[in-house]
């Protein structure tokens, strides 16, 4: 019986959670990917500062570049629509601020 509930409670998270994925936005500037992958990113940060495989330095130009891509976020909601080029151009700021937690991960410095 246990076994059956278990079952029948993931599979409502699981609809509920493709649901509210499908159904689209009627904020124009929100921007809930970016904001996803900027809390990803963030934890990779920390992870790795917390192990020692980022050194305070590297921590240092992350975080940087992790505010200029909050800085752009908010530019692009200023004016009431984040557009199909800026949220492109986000895309590829984080898509930079991955490759560069990536490389300072698995360099071999260490704090």
């Amino acid at each position: 019986m246990k076994k059956q509930t278990l079952i029948l409670a993931l599979s409502l998270l699981a609809a509920g959670a493709a649901f509210s994925q499908s159904t689209p936005s009627t904020d124009p500037t929100a921007t809930p990917r970016v904001d996803r992958r900027e809390a990803r990113q963030q934890k990779r940060i920390q992870q790795g500062e917390a192990s020692g495989q980022i050194t305070a330095r590297e921590q240092r130009r992350l975080d940087a570049q992790q505010n200029r891509i909050e800085t752009a976020e908010a530019k692009a909601k200023s004016d009431g629509q984040v557009t199909a080029k800026e949220r492109a151009g986000l895309n590829r700021m984080q898509n930079k601020a991955s490759r560069n937690i990536r490389r300072n991960k698995h360099d071999a410095q260490h704090s």
